[in-house]
């Protein structure tokens, strides 16, 4: 195993191990499971039907050192892009698509720049590491950010009715996953 590759699983783990540990500080909440488990069935069945035609085999991985360098800014920058937005957030977190019983709207830190700074920094990390190492990290990478954008738009509507006054404005001032573009 290379160094680079070395790296990125040391990354990967401490960054959920994070994580995990950070995850016994947050609020109560729900989630709506019916809708949660349907959108991962559909990617668990999409992740089966890819393994057994073969996407994941005979990959070569990257020896080019420009990618290793590329790949690894893009994760360190995308892994501390989240943690930031996870730290910003604080108790307010949550899984994907949970819904607070006492929320409260954050729009400050990473919250100014996109209204999903977690999702985003965590598909920039595996972009990053697709770059790094084999372009077939771009399958999970896809998987994620459909994923992402589902609970995101499931999010949205929440807040919208959590917070009728402030979020359509935060909504219209702050893109939803890319500063500037979307």
């Amino acid at each position: 195993m290379r160094a680079v590759e070395i790296v990125f699983v040391l990354g990967w783990v401490a960054f959920w191990l994070y994580w995990l540990v950070a995850s016994f500080s947050m609020k109560r909440g729900r989630v709506p499971w019916s809708r949660e488990l349907g959108i991962r069935a559909v990617i668990a069945a999409v992740v089966v039907v890819l393994i057994h035609s073969g996407a994941f085999r005979d990959h070569s991985l990257n020896t080019q050192p420009w990618r290793d360098g590329l790949g690894l800014v893009a994760f360190a920058f995308g892994l501390g892009f989240a943690v930031w937005a996870r730290v910003n957030i604080g108790r307010n977190w949550g899984t994907p698509m949970t819904q607070k019983d006492e929320p409260e709207l954050v729009t400050s830190g990473p919250y100014h720049l996109v209204r999903h700074p977690i999702y985003s920094g965590i598909l920039i990390a595996g972009g990053g590491t697709a770059v790094a190492l084999t372009w077939q990290w771009l399958i999970a990478v896809v998987l994620a950010g459909i994923y992402f954008l589902y609970s995101a738009i499931v999010e949205e509507r929440y807040m919208t009715g959590q917070f009728p006054d402030a979020y359509p404005a935060y909504k219209r001032s702050t893109k939803m996953l890319v500063p500037f573009v979307f």
